[in-house]
Protein backbone atom coordinates (compact mmCIF):
# COMPACT_ATOMS: atom_id res chain seq x y z
CA UNK A 1 0.00 0.00 0.00
CA UNK A 2 1.15 3.48 -0.86
CA UNK A 3 -0.47 6.71 0.33
CA UNK A 4 -0.89 9.16 -2.56
CA UNK A 5 -2.62 12.44 -3.33
CA UNK A 6 -6.42 12.57 -3.19
CA UNK A 7 -6.58 13.88 -6.78
CA UNK A 8 -7.13 10.68 -8.81
CA UNK A 9 -6.31 12.38 -12.13
CA UNK A 10 -2.94 13.55 -10.82
CA UNK A 11 -2.15 10.09 -9.41
CA UNK A 12 -3.09 8.44 -12.71
CA UNK A 13 -0.84 10.86 -14.60
CA UNK A 14 2.05 10.12 -12.21
CA UNK A 15 1.47 6.39 -12.60
CA UNK A 16 1.31 6.55 -16.41
CA UNK A 17 4.48 8.67 -16.67
CA UNK A 18 6.52 6.53 -14.26
CA UNK A 19 6.81 9.13 -11.48
CA UNK A 20 5.61 6.78 -8.72
CA UNK A 21 8.19 4.41 -7.28
CA UNK A 22 8.02 1.26 -5.20
CA UNK A 23 8.64 1.90 -1.49
CA UNK A 24 10.49 -1.42 -1.22
CA UNK A 25 12.95 -1.26 -4.12
CA UNK A 26 12.49 2.23 -5.68
CA UNK A 27 11.66 0.82 -9.14
CA UNK A 28 8.89 2.36 -11.25
CA UNK A 29 5.27 1.44 -10.50
CA UNK A 30 3.04 0.51 -13.42
CA UNK A 31 -0.78 0.42 -13.64
CA UNK A 32 -2.35 -2.83 -12.37
CA UNK A 33 -6.13 -2.46 -12.20
CA UNK A 34 -8.09 -1.22 -9.21
CA UNK A 35 -8.74 -2.23 -5.63
CA UNK A 36 -12.18 -3.07 -4.29
CA UNK A 37 -14.69 -0.21 -4.16
CA UNK A 38 -15.27 1.16 -0.68
CA UNK A 39 -17.46 3.69 1.00
CA UNK A 40 -15.85 6.01 3.54
CA UNK A 41 -17.80 8.17 5.98
CA UNK A 42 -16.86 11.82 5.90
CA UNK A 43 -17.82 14.70 8.11
CA UNK A 44 -21.45 15.76 8.57
CA UNK A 45 -22.81 12.56 7.06
CA UNK A 46 -20.93 12.85 3.77
CA UNK A 47 -20.16 9.59 1.97
CA UNK A 48 -17.01 9.19 -0.10
CA UNK A 49 -17.00 6.44 -2.69
CA UNK A 50 -13.50 5.31 -3.54
CA UNK A 51 -12.07 2.67 -5.83
CA UNK A 52 -8.32 2.87 -5.22
CA UNK A 53 -5.89 2.37 -8.07
CA UNK A 54 -3.52 -0.60 -7.91
CA UNK A 55 0.01 -0.68 -9.23
CA UNK A 56 2.72 -3.25 -9.77
CA UNK A 57 6.43 -2.71 -9.27
CA UNK A 58 8.44 -3.21 -12.45
CA UNK A 59 11.41 -4.30 -10.34
CA UNK A 60 10.25 -6.65 -7.59
CA UNK A 61 6.77 -7.46 -8.93
CA UNK A 62 4.97 -6.50 -5.70
CA UNK A 63 1.53 -4.94 -6.11
CA UNK A 64 0.48 -1.83 -4.18
CA UNK A 65 -2.89 -0.23 -3.55
CA UNK A 66 -2.60 3.53 -4.10
CA UNK A 67 -4.73 4.83 -1.24
CA UNK A 68 -5.73 8.53 -1.24
CA UNK A 69 -4.38 10.47 1.74
CA UNK A 70 -7.93 11.36 2.82
CA UNK A 71 -8.35 7.71 3.84
CA UNK A 72 -6.35 5.60 6.27
CA UNK A 73 -5.88 1.87 5.75
CA UNK A 74 -8.63 -0.39 7.09
CA UNK A 75 -10.79 2.52 8.29
CA UNK A 76 -14.40 3.25 7.35
CA UNK A 77 -14.06 6.93 8.33
CA UNK A 78 -12.09 9.67 6.61
CA UNK A 79 -8.78 10.76 8.11
CA UNK A 80 -10.24 14.17 8.94
CA UNK A 81 -13.04 12.63 11.02
CA UNK A 82 -10.70 10.30 12.91
CA UNK A 83 -8.25 13.15 13.48
CA UNK A 84 -11.02 15.36 14.85
CA UNK A 85 -11.92 12.59 17.27
CA UNK A 86 -8.31 12.26 18.38
CA UNK A 87 -8.07 16.01 18.92
CA UNK A 88 -11.21 15.97 21.06
CA UNK A 89 -9.89 13.01 23.05
CA UNK A 90 -6.60 14.87 23.57
CA UNK A 91 -8.61 17.59 25.32
CA UNK A 92 -9.65 15.05 27.94
CA UNK A 93 -13.02 13.82 26.68
CA UNK A 94 -13.81 10.12 26.91
CA UNK A 95 -14.69 7.93 23.95
CA UNK A 96 -18.44 8.15 24.63
CA UNK A 97 -18.43 11.94 24.46
CA UNK A 98 -16.24 11.93 21.35
CA UNK A 99 -18.55 9.39 19.70
CA UNK A 100 -21.63 11.46 20.51
CA UNK A 101 -19.95 14.61 19.19
CA UNK A 102 -18.95 12.95 15.90
CA UNK A 103 -22.04 10.79 15.48
CA UNK A 104 -20.05 7.57 15.43
CA UNK A 105 -20.37 4.29 17.32
CA UNK A 106 -18.72 4.23 20.74
CA UNK A 107 -16.78 1.07 19.94
CA UNK A 108 -15.39 2.61 16.75
CA UNK A 109 -14.14 5.72 18.55
CA UNK A 110 -12.79 3.67 21.46
CA UNK A 111 -10.80 1.63 18.91
CA UNK A 112 -9.33 4.77 17.32
CA UNK A 113 -8.25 6.13 20.69
CA UNK A 114 -6.76 2.83 21.89
CA UNK A 115 -4.80 2.33 18.70
CA UNK A 116 -3.56 5.90 18.72
CA UNK A 117 -2.53 5.58 22.36
CA UNK A 118 -0.52 2.50 21.42
CA UNK A 119 1.34 4.50 18.77
CA UNK A 120 1.33 7.90 20.47
CA UNK A 121 5.00 7.92 21.49
CA UNK A 122 6.14 6.87 18.02
CA UNK A 123 3.84 9.45 16.39
CA UNK A 124 5.02 12.18 18.78
CA UNK A 125 8.66 11.35 18.12
CA UNK A 126 8.21 11.20 14.33
CA UNK A 127 6.41 14.54 14.07
CA UNK A 128 8.75 16.25 16.55
CA UNK A 129 11.67 15.29 14.30
CA UNK A 130 9.66 16.50 11.29
CA UNK A 131 8.96 19.81 13.04
CA UNK A 132 12.67 20.36 13.70
CA UNK A 133 13.52 19.50 10.09
CA UNK A 134 10.81 21.73 8.61
CA UNK A 135 10.92 24.87 10.76
CA UNK A 136 13.73 27.43 10.65
CA UNK A 137 13.16 28.24 14.31
CA UNK A 138 10.98 25.41 15.67
CA UNK A 139 8.69 26.12 18.59
CA UNK A 140 8.15 22.89 20.47
CA UNK A 141 4.64 22.27 21.77
CA UNK A 142 4.21 22.45 25.53
CA UNK A 143 3.72 19.10 27.27
CA UNK A 144 0.04 18.34 27.70
CA UNK A 145 0.40 15.78 30.45
CA UNK A 146 -0.96 12.92 28.34
CA UNK A 147 0.62 10.79 25.64
CA UNK A 148 -2.28 11.36 23.24
CA UNK A 149 -2.19 15.12 23.82
CA UNK A 150 1.55 15.29 23.17
CA UNK A 151 1.22 13.26 19.96
CA UNK A 152 -1.65 15.41 18.66
CA UNK A 153 0.31 18.58 19.48
CA UNK A 154 3.33 17.29 17.56
CA UNK A 155 1.19 16.53 14.48
CA UNK A 156 -0.38 20.01 14.62
CA UNK A 157 3.01 21.72 15.01
CA UNK A 158 4.63 19.74 12.18
CA UNK A 159 1.71 20.48 9.86
CA UNK A 160 1.96 24.19 10.72
CA UNK A 161 5.71 24.13 9.96
CA UNK A 162 5.07 22.32 6.65
CA UNK A 163 2.50 24.94 5.60
CA UNK A 164 5.00 27.71 6.36
CA UNK A 165 7.65 26.02 4.23
CA UNK A 166 5.36 24.83 1.44
CA UNK A 167 2.12 26.88 1.16
CA UNK A 168 0.51 24.17 -1.02
CA UNK A 169 0.42 21.90 2.04
CA UNK A 170 -2.18 24.30 3.48
CA UNK A 171 -4.77 22.70 1.16
CA UNK A 172 -4.26 19.37 2.95
CA UNK A 173 -5.76 18.79 6.40
CA UNK A 174 -3.31 18.05 9.20
CA UNK A 175 -4.60 14.46 9.46
CA UNK A 176 -4.25 13.82 5.75
CA UNK A 177 -0.73 15.25 6.09
CA UNK A 178 -0.05 12.96 9.06
CA UNK A 179 -1.32 9.86 7.28
CA UNK A 180 0.74 10.58 4.19
CA UNK A 181 3.86 11.45 6.17
CA UNK A 182 3.93 8.11 8.00
CA UNK A 183 2.42 5.97 5.24
CA UNK A 184 -1.03 5.66 6.83
CA UNK A 185 0.31 4.13 10.06
CA UNK A 186 -1.30 6.62 12.44
CA UNK A 187 -3.57 3.91 13.89
CA UNK A 188 -1.59 0.81 12.90
CA UNK A 189 -0.86 -0.48 16.41
CA UNK A 190 -3.40 -2.71 18.19
CA UNK A 191 -2.08 -2.13 21.71
CA UNK A 192 -4.29 -0.37 24.21
CA UNK A 193 -3.30 2.30 26.69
Amino acid sequence: MLIVDTDAVSVERQLQTGRLTCPACSAVLTPWGHGRPREVRGDLGARLFVRPRRSRCAGCGVTHVLLPDAIWPRRADAAEVIGAGLEIAAQGMGHRQVAAHLGRAEGTVRGWIRRFCGRSEEVRRYFTVALVALADDPVMPDPSGTAIGDAVSAVVAAHRAATMKWPDVNTVSRWEFAGRAIAGRVLACQASC
